[in-house]
């Protein structure tokens, strides 16, 4: 079995200098694994354009996130991934600031429906530009040694993702076809 602990202690020098930028073990239930970093949480408008994003530690709830995020947003439909389910919390979001937060639903949960089609659609193009950072961009990938390193390396990553869809959006191609922008 392998020992995290041990990992963590050969790890440890990269981006600590300090206890509040330094990684820290996390778990991915969409993946059924565990890794050591940190997150990284956006919300993106329905076309698939960031709008806004922020780093957390691996082992922060990504519910956290938006929690920090709900000021600078009212009277809105959010569609998040299943970390986000929290009735309690989507209610109360809800009422203080109008945000409908909607999640696909786990299958074992009571009174189990299928999320609607549009917000699958939504949710799919979303997911969609995720994997284009991460494969096209190379995000996970980072070999900083400075927290400060990291974030600029990511913010520069989102800015360049943002640009190219900003140029295909002026020459009337799919917004989210970042490949064949410079073409």
């Amino acid at each position: 079995m392998h020992n995290l602990k041990s990992t963590f202690d050969r790890i440890k020098p990269i981006i600590k200098e300090s206890i509040e930028t330094a990684p820290e073990y996390g778990y991915c239930a969409a993946q059924n694994s565990h890794y050591f970093g940190y997150k990284f949480h956006g919300v993106c408008s329905l076309n698939g354009v960031i709008t806004s994003f922020d780093l957390s530690k691996d082992n922060h709830a990504d519910i956290q996130y938006l929690r920090d995020i709900e000021p600078y947003y009212a009277n809105c439909l959010m569609l998040g991934n299943k970390a986000y389910l929290d009735s309690e919390y989507q209610l109360e979001l809800f009422k203080t600031r109008g945000i409908q937060l909607n999640t696909p639903m786990r299958s074992n949960q009571k009174n189990y429906r299928r999320q609607p089609a549009l917000f699958r659609k939504v949710r799919k193009r979303i997911e969609t530009l995720f994997s284009q950072l991460v494969d096209q961009f190379v995000i996970r990938i980072n070999y900083t040694k400075i927290f400060v390193g990291l974030a600029t390396r990511i913010l520069s990553k989102v800015t360049a993702f943002t640009l190219l869809q900003f140029l295909n959006s002026i020459n009337n191609k799919p917004l989210n076809h970042i490949k064949h922008a410079l073409a």
